[in-house]
């Protein structure tokens, strides 16, 4: 058994980059810190970063582009670590209430200002489930998410947008 601190170390990482850049006069930049993103200010073209939420029942394609302006998004997902043991698959999200895999979600996408909180929530919400994430990050200013439940059906906070690809 292996235990990993990517529930928030990743984060953290991203947030100290960009402080790091900022303090050396960077005007504008995105970190990807193993696809957990952190920006600030805009493309050299004006626009906002926009930043693709992959499709779990399809790693390979994308479900949507969103942008992000001064700002962390997080995803944590059950389709990239698992491991497959007599016919069943175990994933490396565990529910500390049981001590087994996390079920029912298999993506959640949390944007918030920081990346450190950003991943903190978007793993605590993938443990939580549907209803009490939501319900949580709805109560959190500047926080929105995504959850994508185990049969695809895509959940979201009150004040995010969604234009699917």
């Amino acid at each position: 058994m292996k235990i990993g601190f990517g529930a928030i170390g990743k984060g953290y990482a991203a947030d100290k980059a960009k402080t790091l850049l900022m303090s050396k006069g960077v005007t504008s930049g995105i970190i990807n810190a193993s696809g957990d993103m952190n920006t600030w200010g805009q493309q050299t073209n004006g626009e906002d970063w926009k930043v693709a939420i992959t499709n779990p029942m399809d790693k390979n394609k994308v479900f949507a582009l969103l942008p992000i302006t001064d700002g962390a998004v997080v995803t944590s997902g059950n389709y990239e670590k698992y491991v497959n043991f007599n016919g069943k698959r175990y994933t490396h999200i565990i529910d500390p209430r049981t001590g087994y895999p996390s079920t029912g979600i298999i993506s959640v996408t949390v944007f918030a200002p920081k990346a450190e909180l950003a991943d903190a929530l978007a793993t605590s919400v993938f443990v939580m489930g549907k209803e009490a994430g939501l319900d949580r990050i709805n109560q959190l200013p500047k926080i929105e998410c995504i959850i994508i439940d185990d049969n695809g059906n895509i959940s979201k906070s009150k004040n995010i947008e969604i234009n699917k690809l």
